[in-house]
């Protein structure tokens, strides 16, 4: 019978290890695995999707300057810098035609 590192159960099936008593039942790995899908179960609990972007370093660095001058994280300037445009976009509408 295979132990599994998951496996909560069988944590001492082969005997105890000598050394310092482990905190932590789980590897580092297990661990990180679990509190990843935590923390992806509260963000969207919270309403909040992840978003992935693909820009050059060079953006990256103006926008971590933009966002230090402003005291704020990434997400909330680029959260920022949408809702003002999208606000700019709704005062200015269009001229119909006709």
């Amino acid at each position: 019978m295979a132990k599994a590192s998951s496996d909560r159960n069988t944590i001492d099936l082969f005997g105890k290890a000598p050394g310092r008593p482990r905190t932590q039942p789980l590897t580092r790995k297990d661990q990180l695995k679990i509190n990843k899908r935590a923390q992806r179960e509260k963000e969207k609990a919270l309403g909040l999707k992840r978003l992935e972007l693909v820009v050059e370093q060079d953006t990256i660095d103006k926008l971590d300057q933009l966002c230090e001058l402003n005291g704020i994280k990434r997400a909330e300037w680029l959260t920022l810098q949408i809702n003002k445009s999208l606000s700019k976009a709704k005062t200015i509408k269009p001229k119909k035609s006709g």
